[in-house]
This record gives structure tokens, C-alpha cells and sequence, in this order.
């Protein structure tokens, strides 16, 4: 077999390999698309509660009588502070991306949206901080020199409510001493598995300017909402902050994942398409190089034949 074709013989085989992978990892992406898709349906009821919740507070102004104090007796980190506002001179950012490749263009987009956010509120690497959630976010901001004050690597691809509780610890820990004085979590928002899109929601500090009463019905307008609390509001508060930060962290890393691994069940699809039209391109060349040196060899049988006659 002459050498061109063992070459195009090669590259048959390498991309059938090839094509087999990626088939295989897009089965496994679909597999965790759907198991995520049940979690966060069901999740979602929760957390539109809890927002219900403080968006009813903060319209009954429960939410300005509170102690904001950044310390409580015993010294741990009072969750009241999450109300605590003051002049903005670092900003935190948030960035949920993934920790490997093979993802499409996922990573690339949650990037490109957060240094357009960054640009358009006129920030620099100095008064900027970054929370990196996954490994690709952090390695691209530590590059460009941005300071990168806390970064998880190696979240689940199901993930469970218990990976947001340190996370969401760390977040009111560094507000709490003042290492950045707001707060944003920019993340891929599911659509459906052909489309995502860039969310960036305002996280601290809490109030009823950044979340809005999207959840409160035409009904309540004209109506002034109050609340008759025991033991006190501080301690109603101590519980319900907590969980809303959570819900809108975990939610957050819920809605990620799940278009992370719908974008990666699109790209491995692709790709398995892509190395089909590779193979019978060169299958159809490999077929037209065999028959041309068949008839080349017929022809010069021939030849000889005649010669010898």
C-alpha cells in the first residue's frame, strides 16, 4: 500500500477514536444535564421563598431597624452586617466558571460579560476583587493581575447545598472586614441547552434597591406591610440572612453547572459531527487514491502484457 494512503488509512482510524471519545462525553454531559435539571427545578421553589421572604421585609422597612454591627459579643462574624452599607471603594465580583475545558464557548463567555461589567463601571485591577469559583476563572484573572482574595477549585457536577455553606461564609467573612464594600455574582444562566445567558446580581449588601419586589403581587401596593416579631428582629434576621445568601450563592453555582454542562453535551455534539464529515471526507479520499493506484496497476499489467506479445 503506497504511502499516502497508510497516512489517510491513519487518520481514518485516529478520528474514529476520536469521534468515539467525544460521543461518549457528550452521553455523560446529557446524563448530568438531566440529573442537575431535577435538582434545580426543585431548588428553585425554595429559594423564590426566601426571596419572598426578605422582599417582604425589606418593603415593611424591618430591614432599617435592624443593629448592623460587623461584630457580635463572642467575636464571630455577625450575618446582620450584610445590611451594613457604606461608601463603595472595592468592588467583589463573584465569577462562577468551570474547572476543566472541553466546554465550548461557556467559560469564555462568563469571562468576556465580567470584564465588560468591570470596564463599564469603570474599574481597575486595584479596586476590583475577585471570588473565583472553578479553576479557569482564576487562573485568567490571576494573569492579568487582578487580586484574586478567594477561589474554590473542584465543585461537584451535582452540586449539593452543603458546598455553598463555606463558600457564603467566606463571602460575609470578607465583607465583614471590609475587603470589598459590594458585592456582585456573575455567573451562565440556563435557558435551555442550546442557549445560556450572562447574570450579574447584586448580592451585599442586602436592601431592598438590589433585589427588587418582583415577588410581591399588584394586591400589596397601597398597603403599608408590618410585622410583629418574636423574639426580636435581629434574631428573625440572624436565621433568614443567612439562608437567603445561600440560596442566591447555591442558586447561582446550580444555574452555572447546569449550563456548563449543557454547553459541554453541545460542544462534544459538535464535535462528534465534525469527525463524522472528517471521516467521509477521507474515507471518499481514501477510496479514490485505492482506485486510482488499482487502475494504475491495471494499466501497467496491461501494458506489460502487450509489450510481451
Amino acid at each position: 500500500m503506497p504511502a499516502s494512503l497508510q497516512e489517510v488509512k491513519r487518520r481514518i482510524e485516529s478520528t474514529k477514536k476520536t469521534s468515539q471519545i467525544t460521543s461518549a462525553m457528550q452521553m455523560v454531559s446529557t446524563a448530568k444535564l438531566s440529573q442537575i435539571q431535577k435538582h434545580a427545578t426543585s431548588y428553585q421553589v425554595y429559594a423564590t421563598k426566601i426571596r419572598s421572604v426578605i422582599t417582604h421585609l425589606s418593603k415593611s422597612h424591618l430591614l432599617d431597624s435592624v443593629n448592623t454591627i460587623s461584630k457580635n459579643s463572642d467575636g464571630k462574624v455577625n450575618t446582620l452586617g450584610m445590611l451594613r452599607q457604606r461608601p463603595v471603594k472595592t468592588t467583589g465580583i463573584v465569577v462562577i466558571t468551570s474547572d476543566r475545558g472541553l466546554v465550548g464557548s461557556y467559560n469564555s463567555n462568563v469571562i468576556k460579560e465580567t470584564l465588560e461589567l468591570i470596564e463599564n463601571n469603570h474599574h481597575s485591577t486595584e479596586d476590583v476583587a475577585i471570588i473565583a469559583i472553578g479553576g479557569t476563572g482564576a487562573d485568567f484573572f490571576k494573569k492579568r493581575g487582578y487580586n484574586v482574595a478567594y477561589e474554590y477549585r473542584g465543585i461537584s457536577d451535582i452540586p449539593t447545598y452543603k458546598d455553598a455553606r463555606p463558600l457564603v461564609e467566606a463571602i460575609v467573612s470578607m465583607y465583614d472586614k471590609e475587603v470589598y464594600d459590594e458585592l456582585f455574582v456573575c455567573y451562565s444562566h440556563f435557558v435551555n441547552t442550546l442557549t445560556s445567558e450572562f447574570r450579574a446580581e447584586k448580592m451585599l449588601p442586602v436592601s431592598a434597591e438590589n433585589m427588587g419586589h418582583d415577588d410581591l403581587t399588584s394586591n400589596d401596593e397601597g398597603y403599608s406591610i408590618e410585622y410583629e416579631t418574636e423574639p426580636s428582629e435581629d434574631a428573625i434576621l440572624e436565621v433568614v440572612l443567612p439562608q437567603y445568601a445561600e440560596s442566591l450563592v447555591y442558586g447561582a453555582i446550580l444555574d452555572a453547572k447546569t449550563s456548563e454542562h449543557a454547553s459541554s453535551s453541545t460542544a462534544m455534539k459538535s464535535a462528534s459531527d465534525n469527525a463524522k464529515d472528517i471521516i467521509s471526507s477521507l474515507e471518499l479520499q481514501y477510496n479514490r487514491a485505492r482506485q486510482s493506484a488499482i487502475t494504475t496497476e491495471i494499466t501497467e499489467i496491461t501494458g506489460a502484457q502487450a509489450a510481451l506479445e
